[in-house]
């Protein structure tokens, strides 16, 4: 897979109704995971949108996920860019240039998916998002 950057939208607790808008909007393949898929079963987020992907005929890619409790969300902040891929050597090497001078809001390193992930405040102030995608066994 190709690396891809694209905008990741925050919501509060409607992102499911906002990606199925998208979706009518555009078209496409829409896949929804919940915080409770992913280990979240007893939280109060459980119902929520850990991860929501919208990939259309297109070529649009959006996605989008509900903030859990405890993050902050402010309104007119809710937009990052995402990298994504499997091409790993390529999207570290973003990862080092966009955070050298920024600040890092979690380290890029392996997640409860199994792909790496981190995310960062650039030295321009936008946030980014970087997900090594790792090889299935």
């Amino acid at each position: 897979m190709a690396s891809r950057l694209n905008p990741y939208i925050s919501f509060t607790s409607n992102a499911r109704q906002a990606m199925e808008f998208y979706k009518g909007v555009f078209g496409g393949n829409l896949t929804l995971n919940t915080f409770g898929e992913f280990g979240a079963q007893d939280s109060p987020d459980a119902d929520k949108i850990m991860h929501g992907m919208l990939e259309t005929g297109s070529g649009f890619t959006l996605m989008g996920a509900d903030t859990p409790a405890g993050m902050q969300r402010n309104p007119g902040d809710t937009i990052t860019i995402s990298l994504s891929g499997d091409d790993a050597d390529e999207l570290r090497g973003y990862w080092e240039r966009l955070s050298d001078g920024g600040t890092v809001t979690m380290p890029l390193e392996k997640q409860m998916w199994g792909d790496e992930f981190g995310m960062c405040v650039d030295q321009f102030g936008i946030p980014w998002m970087v997900n090594i995608t790792q090889p299935q066994a």
